[in-house]
């Protein structure tokens, strides 16, 4: 209860960042370790219904009540207030049948046809809506993956820039409560690279490290 109670973003100072987005992967990855989901069976929906869903409710939020960024960096964050979609996003993309390569986000007609069926458009596109100016002025981060030549090291890049820059920031981990279901243990050693394990496992080892 008090990760899914800590998702929607600050009733006190009414603002919102990826540490409240984090407390809501936590309360995910505890329904996984009580078996109400199943990896990897439900994974894909988890994903794509449920988090899709999460984002329409939070980003509403934002706009309603003007919430501010928790903790941002201006442009020299990510986004000031998500960060999963773009790793989830960019996982959707990886091989995909339209060949989209990582530059056609800056696009804005291409951001428009694709936003409902991707999680990286669909953040972008909520960055369009909400921010004035040049793209690579206010996000300057999203501007330079734009360069990256394929989505798999984004993707890559993308799982290492959230370990470094909200799992490892005390600021953000501060908040977080421990227990049974989501223990303080001892980093662990990255996997072999290999086949990529599902989302439950991923998110796990992440927030152990």
């Amino acid at each position: 209860m008090p990760y899914f109670m800590d998702s929607f973003g600050n009733a006190t100072r009414i603002d919102y960042g990826t540490g409240h987005e984090a407390a809501f992967l936590v309360f995910l990855l505890c329904l996984y370790k009580i078996g109400f989901f199943k990896e990897p069976s439900d994974d894909k929906a988890v994903v794509l219904r449920l988090f899709a869903r999460y984002l329409k409710l939070v980003r509403k939020l934002q706009v309603v009540y003007r919430m501010e960024p928790a903790g941002t960096r201006g442009v020299h964050a990510l986004d000031d207030f998500q960060f999963a979609p773009f790793i989830f996003g960019s996982s959707q993309l990886i091989g995909n049948p339209q060949r989209l390569i990582p530059d056609c986000y800056l696009r804005t007609q291409l951001v428009e046809l694709y936003k409902s069926h991707n999680l990286f458009f669909e953040a972008i596109q909520y960055i369009n809506e909400t921010k004035s100016g040049p793209f690579h002025e206010h996000s300057n981060q999203l501007y330079n993956v734009s360069g990256v030549q394929t989505w798999e090291k984004i993707n890559s890049g993308m799982f290492k820039m959230y370990e470094g820059e909200v799992l490892k920031k005390f600021p953000v981990v501060q908040h977080f409560l421990f227990g049974n279901l989501f223990p303080i243990k001892s980093a662990e050693t990255m996997p072999i690279p290999g086949p990529k394990p599902p989302i439950a496992s991923r998110l796990e080892l992440f927030a152990k490290r």
